[in-house]
Order: C-alpha cells, then sequence, then structure tokens
C-alpha cells in the first residue's frame, strides 16, 4: 500500500483550493456529567472539499457506543460538518512541498441520535434526537503527497432532551426529562485520508 501511494503522481495544484479527499477514523468520546457512563468507542468516516487555500470543510458521520454501569448501553450516531482553518500556508514558503505538520482550528454543527438500552432486554430503550456545536484543535500529518494522518481533539455540546438509566431493583428504568438540557463530552479523532482530485 505505501509503496503504491508512493508511485502515485501527486494531484496538480496539490493542498489548494478544490481538493477533495476522503477518509476513514477512529474515535474515543468521554461524557462529562453522567457518572455511570463510561468512555465510548466508535468508527467513522469523512470526506473533505477545500474552498480556499488555508480554508477546508470536513463532512463526517460517526458510530459510538459505550456502558452505562452493567446493565444498559448507549449508541450515538453522529452527522455534520466543520470549517478547518490552516494556522500556516500549506505549501511551503519560497520551494515546492508541502508542510509535514499543519495545525489547524476547526468549529462546526452536527446532529446526534443517541439510544440507550438495557442489557437484558432490548425491548427497553430511550431515545432521542439532539443538536450539537464542536470546537477544537488538529493537525495533519502529511505522510505522502496524497495521503495524510490526522489527530483532532474537540469539544462537543448538545441541547437536546435529558435522557437518563437508572436501576431499580431487578429492572432498568429510563428517564426523559422534558424540555431540553446540554451535554458536553469531549471527543478524539485519528484518520486516515486519500486525496483523490480537484473538484475545480
Amino acid at each position: 500500500l505505501a509503496s503504491a501511494l508512493h508511485a502515485g503522481s501527486p494531484p496538480a495544484k496539490n493542498d489548494r483550493v478544490g481538493m477533495v479527499s476522503v477518509g476513514g477514523r477512529s474515535s474515543i468520546s468521554l461524557f462529562n456529567g453522567a457518572a455511570n457512563n463510561s468512555a465510548g468507542t466508535g468508527v467513522g468516516g469523512q470526506f473533505r472539499i477545500r474552498i480556499a487555500d488555508r480554508v477546508n470543510t470536513d463532512w463526517f458521520y460517526d458510530y459510538f457506543r459505550s456502558s452505562i454501569g452493567d446493565y444498559a448501553h448507549r449508541q450515538d450516531q453522529h452527522v455534520g460538518w466543520s470549517v478547518l482553518f490552516y494556522l500556516r500556508d500549506p505549501v511551503l514558503s519560497g520551494a515546492e512541498g508541502r508542510q509535514f505538520i499543519q495545525p489547524y482550528l476547526l468549529a462546526g454543527h452536527c446532529f446526534d441520535y443517541t439510544k440507550q438500552q438495557a442489557n437484558n432486554d432490548p425491548g427497553n430503550f430511550a431515545e432521542r434526537w439532539s443538536s450539537a456545536a464542536q470546537a477544537g484543535l488538529g493537525t495533519h500529518f502529511n505522510l505522502t503527497d496524497r495521503m495524510d494522518l490526522s489527530l483532532v481533539g474537540q469539544y462537543m455540546i448538545h441541547l437536546g432532551t435529558d435522557v437518563h438509566a437508572e436501576r431499580e431493583d431487578d429492572e432498568v428504568v429510563f428517564h426523559k426529562e422534558r424540555g431540553s438540557s446540554l451535554e458536553g463530552h469531549l471527543l478524539f479523532h485519528v484518520s486516515f485520508n486519500f486525496k483523490l482530485f480537484h473538484a475545480w
């Protein structure tokens, strides 16, 4: 795979406006405000469309799963987008070539579907939809002209109905509160991305 990536000719105007790339990622989600929730782990995919030399967009889908004590579990699905602002020019000043390390700021929005389910009774569950905003820091490590490894840390805050689980005797009871509440968590992603072509 590495030989094939190096053998391919670099795309014209590499790391410039119009570049489209696709990738897969693995994530860890650390939830706040829920002592009985373990860290969530997940997988997802993304594609990028670069709208300016120093501004990229990231369109993603993530699936997470975490435990709620030893009696229930939680599944989260995120669909959203982020804007990436590069802190340095992507092409080395005064020479042909790329920056190996490319740090950036990111901010964006996503929709989240959450399902909490009892381990011993799949028919006993609660679910909700929420909307979220996220912001954070990341960096690309440009391994070749076409492929990068990216690391991201971000904070995501959701606005939606509060749903939580409790064990009462041998039964799992889900509570869905009225109104809306805020729920925040930290997300860490590692992804591999491949540059495909220039859209314009």
